[in-house]
């Protein structure tokens, strides 16, 4: 049988959608297969390793659901603002930045925050490892000790920082802009220009940039030459966000949009000819973020789960079932690093936090 694939997709209806995709010759589909509904605000960020979802939202909490045991684990709390990007680090360790200036590492053992970073005087987004942005500059950190290795000034606001797929370059999107650096030199090497301002980019190769943003248009950029390889309209209104996995020899980008739609789009990054439509899935909802759930250890899907197709109606179902909902609780001790220069906020209880839901 095929890979397990499933699209995780969160939404202003403070709902994670989930969607197995089913693999074709000629067109996938994707089935609705859950929704999780554990947030009281917007959802903000979604990350997938391989056992659990993660996903953020402006209550300040982030919400852990179990793939493997297709059970809500619990939340995490200790950030006091949105929470603003979310991502693993293979299957031992989640990294969550938010509003507060914070950078926080939990390991997925028992869900304790080894280390809580004021990384910054003011918000940051997308950490992706080691590497976090905001109003204040780009800082590259030690996780090890909790430490800035290398401080980065930026002028303007920096929303999203990622690294390339081989970790000798990262881009920082400012507003209509992808700036490159070069790791060892600390450079600046090329910049990209788009037409609308950005709201979620991808690394297909470790020079090909997948770009979304303001529009209803996907462009796939070279971070090398800056030249725009590849453009297309993937969806009628602004794209949301955008990922890719890899199926046998091809890509596959989804996207996400304001319409509701998540789409598949087959791509060839060799002769990066327009992408054409595997298939798509109208959720309904108002989407903010999206990711890939592509476990390497599942072999074939699990049981089928009958499920009715998400509609609006679905939705406000969901929003009530889930306010009766009871969920488990954590309690984990934190340790705070903060950087000289950072006004740090007082602890209560002598810095431990509680995991709530």
């Amino acid at each position: 049988m095929g890979p397990v694939i499933e699209l995780i997709a969160g939404s202003y209806e403070q709902i994670a959608f989930g969607y197995r995709v089913s693999t074709g010759e000629v067109e996938w589909t994707a089935t609705a297969d859950f929704t999780h509904h554990a947030h009281t605000a917007s959802v903000s960020a979604v990350a997938t390793s391989e056992r659990y979802i993660a996903t953020g939202s402006r209550d300040e909490t982030i919400q852990i659901y179990d793939m493997k045991k297709r059970v809500e684990h619990g939340a995490l709390l200790h950030h006091d603002g949105t929470i603003s990007c979310l991502e693993f680090y293979g299957s031992s360790h989640l990294l969550s930045g938010g509003q507060d200036g914070l950078l926080c590492v939990w390991s997925t053992r028992n869900w304790e925050c080894l280390k809580s970073i004021r990384a910054h005087k003011c918000s940051k987004h997308s950490p992706g490892t080691k590497l976090t942005d905001g109003f204040c500059g780009c800082r590259t950190w030690n996780l090890i000790d909790g430490r800035s290795a290398f401080i980065k000034n930026i002028k303007q606001n920096a929303v999203i920082v990622k690294w390339s797929p081989e970790g000798d370059k990262y881009v920082v999107v400012i507003g209509d802009k992808v700036d490159v650096y070069d790791l060892e030199t600390a450079t600046l090497t090329s910049t990209i220009i788009n037409p609308k301002r950005i709201s979620s980019i991808k690394f297909l190769t470790n020079s090909i940039l997948a770009i979304a943003g303001d529009d209803e248009t996907v462009r796939l950029c070279d971070i090398n030459t800056q030249k725009v390889l590849c453009e297309f309209e993937a969806h009628e209104t602004r794209v949301k966000s955008v990922d890719s996995f890899t199926v046998d020899d091809f890509c596959v980008l989804v996207t996400a949009s304001n319409d509701g739609f998540i789409k598949m789009w087959k791509l060839n990054l060799e002769s990066l000819e327009p992408p054409v439509l595997l298939g798509k899935v109208n959720t309904t909802a108002r989407l903010t973020c999206l990711a890939v759930w592509k476990p390497t250890t599942l072999q074939e899907p699990p049981p089928e789960v009958k499920t009715e197709p998400t509609t609006s109606h679905d939705v406000k179902d969901v929003l009530e079932l889930e306010k009766k909902r009871k969920k488990r609780v954590r309690i984990s001790t934190v340790e705070v690093v903060q950087e000289e220069d950072a006004s740090p906020k007082k602890k209560k209880d002598g810095g431990k936090k509680k995991l709530k839901t």
